[in-house]
């Protein structure tokens, strides 16, 4: 694994490092659960050999370098990412597996896929990459002028509006009501930076992807929400705890805490809520999207479903 600098963005830095809290036991915790993810995604792709498939948002790469063995010899994967550091980390690993030469790799957002032609793929995936896209309308749209005729869209979210916690005794999952009042400041610090309903995380659920897909000219749409309620987490040490952050966008959880709690109140809230981290002793709520789409016919075309204008929510994100 490459050294990760404060010279890299803050993409690379999250995914090498802060979503584990540069813990890499909790990283090969982790690592499991997103090769089920990208296994998942690609199964639902219906990849056929020879296929050029667009991994957009593509991160470190879990699913385009997966997706190299299932294209075969004659297919190709496209790297697109904002990230110019991930994407030369994406390189790097295409070297390394004598792959290079089947794979392209394309700055760009998901919003704005630049630099890839109109009709030029057969599949478009993604991963955890319209929670961070405000233009979702914009980005379904990209998907869909992208693709050949016959071509599809296989894509994960996060729900992250029906995983919010309802109880204002619960943080991270953890019971907290003894130091209820230091977790209600944390939350609304919380709150300031990501605000529920306005930012791109917490502005859709499930019912909206497929409006979107809908809106943007697919015929074929399949969403499959899957919500789970687990009441236990796995064990974290406190540090990579502290050190970690629940996505880029976030600073982490310590400096978090550090802002929004007193000495006193950081003191007391840590006392608590260390020996819960620490035993796994907490809620680990979880709602994902896995959604297909298809029916192109034409290349170029979109249509827009009478009497369906997508929620205002959407509309004003778009």
């Amino acid at each position: 694994m490459s050294a990760v600098t404060d010279t890299h963005d803050r993409w690379y830095r999250w995914l090498r490092e802060v979503r584990h809290g540069g813990d890499s036991a909790q990283l090969e915790q982790l690592r499991p659960e997103l090769e089920a993810i990208r296994d998942r995604v690609l199964d639902r792709a219906s990849l056929r050999p020879g296929d050029t498939l667009l991994d957009v948002g593509t991160g470190d790469g879990l699913i385009a370098v997966g997706a190299l063995d299932r294209l075969g010899p004659s297919g190709r994967v496209i790297f697109s990412d904002i990230s110019a550091d991930l994407l030369e980390h994406c390189r790097a690993a295409a070297t390394e597996a004598g792959e290079l030469s089947r794979c392209d790799f394309v700055t760009a957002s998901a919003d704005n896929l630049a630099g890839i032609a109109d009709s030029s793929v057969d599949v478009v995936t993604a991963r955890s990459v319209l929670i961070y896209v405000a233009a979702k309308t914009g980005a379904f749209a990209e998907f869909r002028r992208v693709l050949r005729p016959g071509g599809r869209i296989s894509i994960f979210e996060p729900i992250n509006t029906l995983m919010q916690e309802c109880d204002a005794g619960v943080f991270y999952g953890y019971d907290v009501r003894p130091v209820a009042e230091s977790a209600a400041k944390v939350q609304a610090r919380f709150a300031a930076l990501q605000p529920p309903g306005r930012d791109p995380m917490l502005d859709f659920d499930d019912r909206d992807l497929v409006r979107l897909a809908e809106l943007a000219g697919f015929a074929d749409v399949r969403l499959d929400l899957e919500v789970s309620v687990r009441r236990t987490r796995p064990p974290v040490p406190w540090d990579a705890f502290l050190r970690s952050s629940g996505n880029p966008n976030l600073p982490p959880l310590g400096l978090m805490l550090e802002e929004a709690l007193t000495p006193a109140e950081l003191a007391a809230f840590t006392g608590h809520l260390r020996p819960l981290v620490e035993a796994g002793d907490g809620t680990d709520r979880r709602a994902v999207a896995y959604l297909t789409a298809g029916g192109i016919d034409a290349p170029g075309v979109t249509t827009w479903p009478s009497g369906c204008m997508g929620s205002a929510r959407l509309a004003s994100s778009s």
